[in-house]
């Protein structure tokens, strides 16, 4: 991928065209560069977008922006506070140029169902797209009755703020017009309406049990002729879903350690105290030393909490995420099967049909492999015994097989455009993916870098404190 195509939000620095968008709550987002907003992402099945395809755009599998799109959510409120209806609704606050967007600044309220709505929908007009996973309903803390607590509900927050942060990163999902309205509509109950009461694409959905038949047929099959670009995506995602799992379990050990410590600190600062009243003549320097200790415990309770929980919870989340990266790369293998599966349907009636015609002109051809070669065999068997005429048999079923090749071959051609133009998608949404999860990965590590030299920062500012009180004991020799 080259330059252009990536976030270039991935720095250290915050520029200061966007200084006041910080100083807001908005996270900062550089707007892309003029040559990749030259022209819009080529449509393709499960695409809904405001721009058709431009004679400029070059490179279809390269991601490009015309803009920068920056969501914050924030504020929570308990609406309806006190009936059984009650739920809490989110300030969702964006900032935008792009041209499709009818204002540059918007601010709604929305409520955790208008999410799910959003994701759902999104999920099935992009089904070429990695769409970001959304925090679950299904939690324990809907049993236990703690959904409105403040815990809980900042980390819904957190979690509906990179699922948006994800889906205005990309540069298809942000085209979305249900996106738009969801940001900036006044009546999104009605866009809600019109969007369950008119299908974007009836005749591209299927069924329920058309999805699973299709998964259950494939996942016996085997792709023929594999592409190694998408050989080495699945083999990346491996890799780095092993290494996630790896930092995971090594990050959770650490956690309970530091906890672990921290407990032993305030017990230490409660043996402390207990010397000091046995040593009368350092007493007050005893308890001193004492509520250092205490305050160094707080300290690493605190890193904990803020840094590493976090942490985890984002590792988590990014980890969902590629689940859904893997997805399209299995949607993708799905596509390329239903390809080579009518191509050797295609294959299979061509040479039967030439088996056929060299029969007539009294030169046995090689009967076709598979199962149609079997019923082409059984066929001929049962017109025998019928005593149907062999040679107006093969006359009509030549007839027969000239239409099928013919359908045959228009529907291989549209197969065979399905497929490339999804392969395209998919290799344009893993360098999105990618440039995605490279600026997460720097933004957690960022954070936890932070949050340990603020916490270090503190703990040698308590340290220094105590040094002149215990220079003031006074040692006899």
């Amino acid at each position: 991928m080259e330059a252009d195509s990536d976030f270039q939000s991935v720095h250290w620095d915050n520029t200061p065209a966007l200084e006041e968008d910080a100083q807001l709550g908005f996270s900062p987002v550089d707007p892309r560069p003029s040559s990749a907003a030259a022209g819009a992402p080529a449509p393709s099945p499960g695409f809904r977008t405001d721009y058709e395809t431009t004679a400029d755009d070059a490179d279809p599998t390269v991601p490009k922006w015309d803009g920068f799109l920056n969501v914050h959510v924030a504020d929570p409120v308990k609406e309806l506070e006190g009936t059984k209806d009650m739920y809490i609704s989110y300030a969702v606050k964006s900032q935008t140029n792009l041209p499709f967007f009818p204002q540059q600044s918007m601010n709604v309220r929305r409520r955790f169902q208008d999410f799910v709505f959003l994701w759902q929908h999104l999920s099935q007009d992009f089904a070429a797209c990695v769409v970001p996973p959304i925090p679950s309903k299904h939690r324990s803390e809907y049993v236990t009755g703690d959904r409105f607590s403040p815990v809980f509900v900042e980390k819904r927050r957190q979690e509906l703020q990179r699922f948006l942060q994800r889906v205005s990163n990309n540069p298809t999902l942000c085209r979305s017009t249900l996106l738009r309205s969801f940001l900036d509509s006044s009546e999104w109950s009605v866009s809600m309406h019109q969007q369950t009461a008119h299908p974007p694409d009836p005749e591209g959905k299927t069924s329920f049990f058309d999805s699973m038949t299709d998964t259950l047929v494939n996942s016996f099959s085997r792709i023929r002729k594999a592409d190694e670009r998408f050989i080495e995506m699945k083999e990346g995602i491996d890799r780095f879903e092993e290494g996630m799992g790896s930092v995971d379990r090594l990050w959770s050990r650490a956690r309970a350690r530091e906890n672990d410590l921290a407990g032993d600190y305030h017990d230490m600062a409660v043996g402390v105290q207990g010397l000091g009243f046995l040593e009368s003549g350092i007493t007050e320097q005893l308890n001193h030393f004492a509520n250092t200790l205490l305050e160094y415990s707080s300290l690493i309770k605190h890193n904990v909490t803020r840094t590493q929980d976090p942490f985890l919870a984002h590792l988590h989340s990014l980890q969902s995420y590629t689940a859904m990266s893997r997805t399209l790369l299995k949607l993708r293998d799905q596509k390329q099967l239903d390809f080579e599966d009518t191509a050797e349907y295609l294959s299979n009636a061509q040479q039967e049909r030439d088996r056929l015609a060299a029969i007539r002109e009294g030169h046995p051809g090689t009967r076709a492999g598979g199962i149609g070669a079997v019923g082409g065999y059984l066929r001929e068997r049962v017109d025998a015994l019928r005593g149907l005429d062999d040679d107006r048999a093969r006359v009509e079923r030549m007839r027969k097989l000239d239409v099928k090749i013919k359908d045959l071959q228009a529907e291989v051609k549209k197969v065979q455009d399905v497929s490339e133009a999804f392969n395209d998608e998919t290799l344009r949404e893993q360098a999105i993916f990618q440039a995605s999860k490279q600026a997460e990965m720097k933004e957690m590590l960022g954070k936890v870098a932070e949050g340990n030299i603020e916490m270090y920062q503190q703990a040698i500012e308590e340290w220094d404190a105590i040094i002149p009180m215990l220079q003031r004991i006074r040692v006899d020799v």
